[in-house]
Protein backbone atom coordinates (compact mmCIF):
# COMPACT_ATOMS: atom_id res chain seq x y z
CA UNK A 1 0.00 0.00 0.00
CA UNK A 2 1.65 3.40 -0.93
CA UNK A 3 1.79 6.48 0.80
CA UNK A 4 -1.50 8.18 -0.83
CA UNK A 5 -3.71 5.20 0.10
CA UNK A 6 -2.76 5.58 3.68
CA UNK A 7 -3.45 9.16 3.85
CA UNK A 8 -7.16 8.74 1.92
CA UNK A 9 -7.58 5.94 4.68
CA UNK A 10 -6.41 8.41 7.49
CA UNK A 11 -8.50 11.51 6.12
CA UNK A 12 -11.74 9.69 5.50
CA UNK A 13 -11.21 8.40 9.07
CA UNK A 14 -10.89 11.21 10.38
CA UNK A 15 -14.14 12.57 8.61
CA UNK A 16 -16.31 10.03 9.62
CA UNK A 17 -15.02 9.11 13.21
CA UNK A 18 -16.22 12.02 14.78
CA UNK A 19 -18.50 13.24 17.51
CA UNK A 20 -22.67 13.08 16.02
CA UNK A 21 -24.87 15.87 16.19
CA UNK A 22 -28.05 15.93 18.30
CA UNK A 23 -31.42 16.29 16.61
CA UNK A 24 -34.39 16.47 18.51
CA UNK A 25 -37.47 14.40 17.02
CA UNK A 26 -40.79 16.74 16.65
CA UNK A 27 -43.33 14.07 14.97
CA UNK A 28 -44.22 11.02 12.88
CA UNK A 29 -46.91 10.36 11.27
CA UNK A 30 -47.76 7.40 8.75
CA UNK A 31 -47.86 8.90 5.15
CA UNK A 32 -48.72 7.26 1.97
CA UNK A 33 -46.09 8.33 -0.74
CA UNK A 34 -42.99 7.32 -0.99
CA UNK A 35 -41.81 10.21 -4.08
CA UNK A 36 -42.73 13.45 -1.17
CA UNK A 37 -40.25 15.57 -2.30
CA UNK A 38 -40.89 19.12 -0.16
CA UNK A 39 -43.12 20.39 2.89
CA UNK A 40 -42.82 24.66 2.85
CA UNK A 41 -42.79 26.61 5.76
CA UNK A 42 -46.89 26.75 5.06
CA UNK A 43 -47.08 23.07 5.21
CA UNK A 44 -47.98 22.25 1.95
CA UNK A 45 -47.08 18.90 0.80
CA UNK A 46 -45.52 18.21 -2.78
CA UNK A 47 -44.87 14.79 -4.06
CA UNK A 48 -45.49 12.34 -7.04
CA UNK A 49 -46.81 9.32 -8.18
CA UNK A 50 -45.79 7.69 -12.05
CA UNK A 51 -47.43 10.45 -14.21
CA UNK A 52 -49.32 12.78 -11.67
CA UNK A 53 -47.82 15.13 -9.28
CA UNK A 54 -49.78 16.48 -6.14
CA UNK A 55 -50.09 19.54 -4.27
CA UNK A 56 -51.72 19.52 -0.90
CA UNK A 57 -51.85 23.01 1.42
CA UNK A 58 -54.43 25.40 3.24
CA UNK A 59 -55.28 26.96 -0.08
CA UNK A 60 -56.38 23.64 -1.51
CA UNK A 61 -55.20 20.20 -3.24
CA UNK A 62 -54.34 20.18 -6.38
CA UNK A 63 -52.72 17.50 -9.38
CA UNK A 64 -50.97 17.63 -12.44
CA UNK A 65 -50.28 15.00 -14.76
CA UNK A 66 -49.17 14.82 -18.34
CA UNK A 67 -49.83 11.53 -20.10
CA UNK A 68 -47.79 12.71 -23.30
CA UNK A 69 -44.70 12.84 -21.53
CA UNK A 70 -45.04 9.28 -18.88
CA UNK A 71 -43.54 9.33 -15.45
CA UNK A 72 -41.68 12.22 -13.64
CA UNK A 73 -38.45 11.99 -12.83
CA UNK A 74 -37.97 14.41 -10.35
CA UNK A 75 -39.53 17.33 -9.43
CA UNK A 76 -38.03 20.79 -7.83
CA UNK A 77 -40.79 22.92 -5.18
CA UNK A 78 -37.51 25.53 -3.79
CA UNK A 79 -39.32 28.29 -5.91
CA UNK A 80 -43.49 27.50 -5.14
CA UNK A 81 -44.79 29.84 -7.83
CA UNK A 82 -42.67 28.28 -10.42
CA UNK A 83 -41.99 24.12 -9.66
CA UNK A 84 -39.72 21.96 -11.99
CA UNK A 85 -40.95 18.87 -13.28
CA UNK A 86 -38.81 17.15 -15.12
CA UNK A 87 -39.43 13.91 -17.61
CA UNK A 88 -35.82 12.53 -18.30
CA UNK A 89 -37.32 9.97 -21.19
CA UNK A 90 -38.68 12.91 -22.87
CA UNK A 91 -35.72 15.63 -22.40
CA UNK A 92 -38.39 17.97 -20.74
CA UNK A 93 -39.24 20.30 -18.50
CA UNK A 94 -42.48 21.64 -17.14
CA UNK A 95 -42.56 24.65 -15.20
CA UNK A 96 -46.14 25.05 -12.45
CA UNK A 97 -47.30 27.90 -11.30
CA UNK A 98 -48.79 27.41 -6.97
CA UNK A 99 -51.89 26.11 -8.50
CA UNK A 100 -50.19 23.51 -10.98
CA UNK A 101 -50.96 25.50 -14.28
CA UNK A 102 -48.79 25.26 -16.67
CA UNK A 103 -46.30 28.20 -17.28
CA UNK A 104 -43.74 26.60 -19.73
CA UNK A 105 -42.66 23.58 -21.38
CA UNK A 106 -38.56 23.09 -22.50
CA UNK A 107 -38.36 20.12 -24.99
CA UNK A 108 -34.76 20.15 -25.15
CA UNK A 109 -35.26 18.43 -28.35
CA UNK A 110 -36.30 21.32 -30.23
CA UNK A 111 -33.66 23.24 -28.90
CA UNK A 112 -30.08 24.46 -30.62
CA UNK A 113 -27.23 23.13 -29.76
CA UNK A 114 -28.47 20.08 -28.65
CA UNK A 115 -28.68 19.21 -24.71
CA UNK A 116 -29.25 15.74 -22.99
CA UNK A 117 -30.34 16.82 -19.22
CA UNK A 118 -30.14 14.28 -17.20
CA UNK A 119 -30.39 16.79 -13.47
CA UNK A 120 -32.41 19.88 -13.14
CA UNK A 121 -32.56 22.52 -9.76
CA UNK A 122 -34.44 25.75 -9.28
CA UNK A 123 -33.05 29.19 -9.76
CA UNK A 124 -33.32 32.90 -9.46
CA UNK A 125 -35.75 34.46 -11.41
CA UNK A 126 -36.60 32.78 -14.77
CA UNK A 127 -33.77 30.45 -14.90
CA UNK A 128 -32.89 26.90 -14.10
CA UNK A 129 -29.94 25.05 -13.45
CA UNK A 130 -29.72 21.88 -15.74
CA UNK A 131 -26.77 19.29 -16.16
CA UNK A 132 -26.05 18.93 -19.75
CA UNK A 133 -25.16 15.39 -20.42
CA UNK A 134 -23.74 15.95 -23.93
CA UNK A 135 -21.09 18.68 -22.94
CA UNK A 136 -20.96 17.59 -19.33
CA UNK A 137 -20.90 20.70 -17.79
CA UNK A 138 -23.58 22.45 -15.70
CA UNK A 139 -25.58 25.33 -17.53
CA UNK A 140 -27.80 27.99 -16.11
CA UNK A 141 -30.52 28.14 -18.43
CA UNK A 142 -33.14 31.16 -18.80
CA UNK A 143 -36.80 29.27 -19.54
CA UNK A 144 -38.17 32.72 -21.03
CA UNK A 145 -36.13 32.88 -23.55
CA UNK A 146 -34.62 29.16 -23.99
CA UNK A 147 -31.17 30.27 -24.12
CA UNK A 148 -28.18 29.56 -21.40
CA UNK A 149 -26.90 32.30 -18.97
CA UNK A 150 -24.09 30.84 -17.72
CA UNK A 151 -22.28 27.62 -18.38
CA UNK A 152 -19.46 25.63 -16.12
CA UNK A 153 -16.10 24.10 -17.05
CA UNK A 154 -16.67 20.39 -18.06
CA UNK A 155 -16.99 18.06 -14.95
CA UNK A 156 -15.54 14.70 -14.55
CA UNK A 157 -17.18 11.92 -12.76
CA UNK A 158 -20.95 10.54 -12.93
CA UNK A 159 -23.31 13.15 -11.90
CA UNK A 160 -25.56 11.90 -8.45
CA UNK A 161 -27.43 14.74 -7.51
CA UNK A 162 -28.20 18.80 -7.97
CA UNK A 163 -29.41 21.15 -5.47
CA UNK A 164 -29.65 24.62 -5.53
CA UNK A 165 -31.08 27.91 -3.78
CA UNK A 166 -30.87 31.39 -5.42
CA UNK A 167 -27.42 32.20 -5.39
CA UNK A 168 -25.89 28.73 -5.04
CA UNK A 169 -25.78 25.54 -6.70
CA UNK A 170 -24.16 22.25 -5.37
CA UNK A 171 -23.55 18.73 -7.67
CA UNK A 172 -22.89 15.87 -6.34
CA UNK A 173 -20.61 13.18 -9.03
CA UNK A 174 -19.12 10.39 -7.19
CA UNK A 175 -16.01 11.55 -6.72
CA UNK A 176 -16.11 15.67 -5.76
CA UNK A 177 -18.75 17.78 -4.40
CA UNK A 178 -18.97 20.91 -6.58
CA UNK A 179 -20.27 24.44 -5.32
CA UNK A 180 -21.15 27.23 -8.06
CA UNK A 181 -22.42 30.71 -7.90
CA UNK A 182 -24.64 32.32 -9.82
CA UNK A 183 -22.87 33.03 -12.58
CA UNK A 184 -21.32 29.73 -12.85
CA UNK A 185 -18.09 29.81 -10.78
CA UNK A 186 -16.45 27.53 -9.25
CA UNK A 187 -16.48 28.68 -5.19
CA UNK A 188 -15.19 24.92 -3.58
CA UNK A 189 -14.22 21.28 -4.56
CA UNK A 190 -13.76 18.74 -2.32
CA UNK A 191 -13.67 15.04 -2.15
CA UNK A 192 -17.17 12.85 -2.00
CA UNK A 193 -16.69 10.05 0.28
CA UNK A 194 -19.18 7.59 -0.31
CA UNK A 195 -22.23 10.18 -0.32
CA UNK A 196 -25.18 9.41 -2.46
CA UNK A 197 -27.80 12.61 -2.18
CA UNK A 198 -27.69 15.87 -0.70
CA UNK A 199 -30.36 18.24 0.70
CA UNK A 200 -29.82 22.07 1.04
CA UNK A 201 -30.90 23.90 3.94
CA UNK A 202 -29.52 27.92 3.78
CA UNK A 203 -26.28 27.22 2.12
CA UNK A 204 -25.60 24.36 4.76
CA UNK A 205 -25.81 20.40 3.03
CA UNK A 206 -26.82 17.42 4.60
CA UNK A 207 -25.80 14.28 2.69
CA UNK A 208 -26.73 10.71 2.67
CA UNK A 209 -24.16 7.92 2.91
CA UNK A 210 -25.33 4.07 3.27
CA UNK A 211 -28.51 4.99 5.76
CA UNK A 212 -26.68 7.47 7.39
CA UNK A 213 -27.15 11.28 7.11
CA UNK A 214 -23.97 13.99 7.45
CA UNK A 215 -24.32 17.28 7.60
CA UNK A 216 -21.45 20.34 6.45
CA UNK A 217 -22.73 23.87 7.76
CA UNK A 218 -22.02 26.34 5.70
CA UNK A 219 -18.43 28.07 5.08
CA UNK A 220 -17.26 24.94 6.90
CA UNK A 221 -15.36 21.92 5.55
CA UNK A 222 -16.06 19.88 8.60
CA UNK A 223 -18.67 17.22 8.07
CA UNK A 224 -19.98 15.41 10.99
CA UNK A 225 -22.81 12.65 11.23
CA UNK A 226 -26.16 13.28 12.60
CA UNK A 227 -27.42 10.90 15.46
CA UNK A 228 -30.62 9.73 14.53
CA UNK A 229 -32.49 6.65 15.26
CA UNK A 230 -31.85 3.32 13.42
CA UNK A 231 -34.53 3.71 10.11
CA UNK A 232 -34.68 2.71 6.68
CA UNK A 233 -34.10 6.37 4.68
CA UNK A 234 -35.77 6.34 1.68
CA UNK A 235 -36.21 10.23 1.27
CA UNK A 236 -35.04 13.31 3.26
CA UNK A 237 -35.15 16.63 2.56
CA UNK A 238 -34.95 19.93 4.64
CA UNK A 239 -36.94 22.87 5.21
CA UNK A 240 -36.38 25.83 7.19
CA UNK A 241 -34.09 23.82 9.27
CA UNK A 242 -36.63 21.22 9.87
CA UNK A 243 -35.27 17.80 8.67
CA UNK A 244 -37.80 15.05 7.28
CA UNK A 245 -37.16 11.15 6.47
CA UNK A 246 -39.59 9.28 5.14
CA UNK A 247 -39.05 5.67 5.89
CA UNK A 248 -41.61 3.60 3.47
CA UNK A 249 -44.51 3.99 5.73
CA UNK A 250 -44.04 6.80 8.39
CA UNK A 251 -42.73 10.26 7.96
CA UNK A 252 -40.15 11.52 10.67
CA UNK A 253 -39.87 15.06 11.04
CA UNK A 254 -36.55 16.40 13.15
CA UNK A 255 -35.46 19.61 14.26
CA UNK A 256 -31.57 20.27 13.62
CA UNK A 257 -29.56 21.98 16.59
CA UNK A 258 -27.23 24.18 16.25
CA UNK A 259 -24.30 23.81 18.73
Amino acid sequence: MNYAKYIFIILSFSLFAQEKIPVKQIAKYNFEGENIIQIDKFGTQYSFSDNTFYSKGTKGNFEYSNLQLGDITSVNAFNPLKINLFYKDFNTIVILDNRLAEIKKIDFNLLTPFRIVTKISSANDNAIWLFNDNTQQLELFDFINNKTKHTTLPIDGNVLDLKSNYNFCWLLTDTFIYTYNYFGSLISKQPNNGFEQLAETNGSLVLKSNNSLFILPKDSGKMTELDLPKLLIKRFFVTNETLYIYDGEMLHQYQLINE
